[in-house]
């Protein structure tokens, strides 16, 4: 595909989403979403990409990456109503990052390389702070997942040393925020204990490379594919809680071999 056919694939889209916003005109839908309404979607799109990536599904990667795109659109679209940015806009200020994170590709040949990323980033995070927010963890988005916004969270206190020297402190912290948890005393509490818990856990992974938020959605994978065997049994039903954790245990089995 050529950049002038790729240049009319994207105009089309935004005549589309216009089109589609027109207060007289458009979709009774469309016409009346704004940034909010819209950005559960866009959450929900970013997974389905990462779903089509995981099943190996290049078909549907490409349409849901058309769908993530259209969200893209849609809220510059909306923000060009308000007069606040344009697509264009957009567009230009994330090729403007990429060449100011990358000055050893796009600036000095001696700038340093990759490992200046992070360098980078502290440094925008500076200039956008101001005279704001000054922590190390200024800036990681609420609407992040849970997992991933703990994960995130603790890198960025580890960079100021307030961190464990090895794993087996976030080992000794998850039996300590276990005990904790059998220990609580009414709904509330239980649920603060589980959420400390759960931070520990996202911490452990931290140390042991493993990203937390992809190592639940493989378990969920895990767990739906052995659910489904077991429940496709013509006893399940009527089988107890023994009979079906020896369903569980067979199909546990048979989907390893």
């Amino acid at each position: 595909m050529t950049d002038q056919q790729q240049s009319a694939g994207l105009e089309r889209l935004v005549s589309i989403m216009r089109r589609l916003r027109d207060p007289e005109t458009g979709c009774e839908w469309d016409s009346v979403q704004d940034f909010a309404s819209i950005a559960p979607y866009t959450i929900e799109e970013a997974y389905e990409v990462a779903d089509a990536i995981a099943r190996g599904d290049m078909a549907d990667l490409a349409e849901e990456l058309g769908d993530l795109q259209l969200q893209v659109i849609f809220h510059s679209v909306m923000a060009e109503e308000q007069g606040a940015f344009t697509l264009a806009d957009v567009f230009a200020k994330i090729a403007d990052k990429m060449e100011r994170r990358h000055p050893h590709i796009f600036g000095a040949a001696d700038a340093g390389g990759h490992h200046l990323w992070e360098e980078i980033k502290a440094a925008e995070r500076e200039d956008k702070a101001g005279t704001g927010d000054q922590s190390a963890l200024a800036g990681v988005a609420l609407a992040l997942p849970a997992l991933e916004r703990a994960q995130k969270l603790q890198k960025r206190a580890a960079r100021t040393g307030f961190d464990w020297p090895d794993a087996s402190g976030a080992t000794a912290k998850i039996h300590e925020e276990l005990a904790e948890l059998e220990d609580a005393r009414g709904a509330a509490h239980r649920e603060e204990e589980l959420g400390d818990l759960l931070f520990a856990v996202v911490n452990l992974a931290r140390f042991l490379g493993i990203d937390a938020e992809e190592a639940l959605r493989k378990a969920n994978r895990k767990f739906e594919a052995r659910f489904r065997a077991i429940e496709a049994h013509p006893e399940f039903a009527a089988r107890d809680l023994d009979g079906k954790e020896q369903l569980w245990r067979e199909a546990k089995r048979a989907l390893q071999e």
